[in-house]
């Protein structure tokens, strides 16, 4: 059973009663939740010309250094709202036309999100996107069955040294992978509306960071050879932005370079892992972090 009392909702399993204690995540057993609004910087197919009903909640499992989001990632900013709240807050935005409700970091909340999303289960009638980084339990991922329609999860490292030293993480791609392939036999497969926009399915993200192409390559490859072709998008991203947080990491320190870029391309398109995303190398800039402001909360 899954429970912030004794919580085990994450990998880390900290066990924490987070009715008097935070766990790792930073988080209490209260939502909280930073920005509730319409996001239009997801792969096209999730933001479609309505945009995407984001909602950032505060906290995370991860807490990466170089987090665009750090604000409500490792500072927790946001404000404490009740799940009748949350579950207002789903409705508001399909009412402004978002083509989906999409969870940004919302694993330390598990419980309280599916009680809403019960609350709303004769009223929602577009999909649920379930946005993370990727280190989940197989177990949480299972919970969210008849509740989640679309995963968007991290593939972030392949690299047992990298997550640990940005993300704390050494266990990463060994739970990540696994969590990953339970999303894609969980959703089954692709769909989408007459529009183009998603109803169904898995989009794995994948950030190019400073100094780790090699690893990259790395992840391509791994889900070239262990994953269903023709039943997930990829999307390959080039908007890493260098933060104060990452400064202690001097290599964090900068943009990515053209180079390290189009050689991850390159290799996905010589995998023929085609069917999905690819930024431009421009990309890198600062809209794609939306004000943390309390809007819709």
């Amino acid at each position: 059973m899954l429970t912030v009392n004794a919580c085990n909702l994450c990998p880390r399993l900290c066990g924490v009663d987070r009715a008097v204690k935070l766990g790792y995540c930073g988080c209490s057993d209260k939502v909280k939740v930073a920005r509730a609004a319409l996001h239009f910087w997801e792969e096209p197919c999730i933001s479609g010309t309505n945009g995407s009903g984001t909602v950032f909640f505060s906290g995370c499992t991860l807490r990466c250094c170089y987090c665009q989001n750090y604000e409500i990632s490792s500072k927790c900013f946001g404000k404490e709202i009740s799940v009748l709240r949350l579950a207002e807050i789903f409705l508001e935005l399909q009412a402004k036309g978002a083509h989906n409700i999409n969870l940004v970091t919302g694993t330390q909340y598990i419980p309280q999100i599916l009680l809403a999303l019960d609350k709303v289960r004769s009223s929602l009638k577009i999909p649920v996107v379930y946005n993370c980084g990727g280190y989940e339990r197989i177990e949480t991922v299972k919970a969210l069955k008849g509740y989640v329609d679309i995963f968007l999860p991290d593939l972030k490292y392949f690299s047992s040294e990298l997550s640990r030293k940005y993300s704390g993480a050494a266990d990463y791609f060994e739970v990540a992978s696994k969590a990953v392939a339970q999303m894609i036999e969980q959703t089954g497969g692709l769909e989408f509306d007459r529009q183009g926009i998603m109803q169904k399915g898995v989009i794995i993200r994948h950030l190019v960071i400073p100094g780790a192409r090699k690893d990259s390559i790395k992840i391509l490859n791994w889900i070239n050879d262990n994953l269903p072709k023709g039943k997930f998008l990829l999307s390959l991203m080039s908007q890493y932005t260098p933060i104060k947080p990452a400064s202690k990491y001097r290599e964090l320190g900068r943009r990515i370079t053209s180079l390290e870029y189009n050689s991850v391309v390159d290799e996905a398109i010589r995998l023929g892992l085609t069917d999905g995303f690819m930024q431009e190398k421009s990309s890198a800039k600062e809209e794609y972090t939306p004000p943390f402001d309390l809007e819709g909360v």
